[in-house]
């Protein structure tokens, strides 16, 4: 039966000493996804998407692309790679670099290599040696090369990391432009998690090697919704006197002194009532959860995962 994923892992571990650095992820890629993998370090990030990639070897569990065997060279090469940094040589040119890594996979025509540099906007580099490009550019060329052979997935780990706001810009559009134009599935690691929330539109969140939430961006979303962040002296009797008095207002009750009131911004209101009901409130004020907000309340347990 045909799912539409592009990579599917059950149970997938992988053990140091005993000791699970990747433990059961189960994971799932739509085809077309932008699938941002978000986790501390240390995390499990990195040796998961090596083991995908096929440079560690997985203790325990499957992975499956494109829905067959990962043991599937054809499979194999439909996937790019860009591991942390990429391996250029610093004294050749983008395009002799490009070459070479050409003829490396066995490609004999020029097409594919002036195409991924086209794509990745440095087709008009010319001369310039590698040592004198700019990080960004060095990235570009990373991913440039990870395009060689026209891959249908692209492995990106941290491929921002360390580019100043210019440079990460250039990646960002690169990367909108092969997921919307030329079609490719990303999955891309970061911990600019404001950056990461503008290109993803499917999350994976890892903690101590297990992957604890995946989440699309319109689920991520509702999530993060504005809302009055209400701290009272008895949450149960503020929650009465709310349905009470707003007739259909959402909210969420946390611990006994917290309260959480969505698609609603008069805190003035809210404060006046309560304080008239003789509910002591102690603070009230308006929130906003960004991705980077979300994930540091899920490191720290103060979201359920559902």
């Amino acid at each position: 039966m045909n799912t539409g994923y592009v990579i599917t892992t059950n149970g997938l571990t992988k053990s140091y000493k005993g000791k699970p650095a990747v433990d059961h992820v189960s994971m799932k890629v739509h085809k077309g996804d932008i699938y941002g993998f978000i986790g501390r370090n240390g995390a499990g990030k990195s040796t998961t998407l090596k083991m995908l990639c096929g440079l560690v070897y997985p203790t325990a569990g499957e992975i499956q692309l494109f829905e067959g065997s990962v043991m599937d060279e054809a499979a194999r090469r439909r996937i790019g790679i860009l591991i942390e940094e990429a391996g250029l040589y610093p004294n050749l040119t983008a395009r002799e670099n490009m070459m070479l890594k050409a003829r490396y996979l066995g490609l004999v025509s020029d097409d594919s290599v002036d195409q991924a540099l086209e794509l990745m906007n440095i087709s008009d580099t010319g001369k310039k040696k590698v040592k004198n490009f700019s990080m960004g550019m060095k990235q570009r060329l990373g991913i440039a090369m990870a395009l060689l052979g026209n891959p249908d997935l692209l492995i990106l780990d941290e491929p921002i990391n360390g580019l100043d706001p210019e440079g990460i810009r250039e990646i960002r559009e690169c990367l909108q432009r092969l997921n919307e134009q030329a079609g490719k599935t990303i999955i891309i690691s970061s911990h600019i998690l404001g950056e990461l929330s503008k290109l993803a539109n499917r999350y994976g969140i890892i903690k101590d090697g297990q992957l604890v939430q995946q989440i699309t961006k319109e689920e991520l979303e509702e999530r993060c919704k504005d809302y009055l962040k209400v701290e009272v002296d008895d949450a149960d009797r503020a929650s009465v006197v709310l349905s009470e008095n707003f007739p259909g207002i959402t909210y969420e009750v946390f611990g006994g002194n917290q309260l959480h009131v969505y698609d609603f911004t008069d805190s003035g209101s809210v404060t006046a009532l309560l304080v008239e009901n003789k509910v002591s409130v102690l603070s009230c004020a308006f929130h906003r959860m960004d991705l980077e907000q979300y994930f540091l309340e899920l490191m720290e347990g103060g979201i359920h995962n559902d």
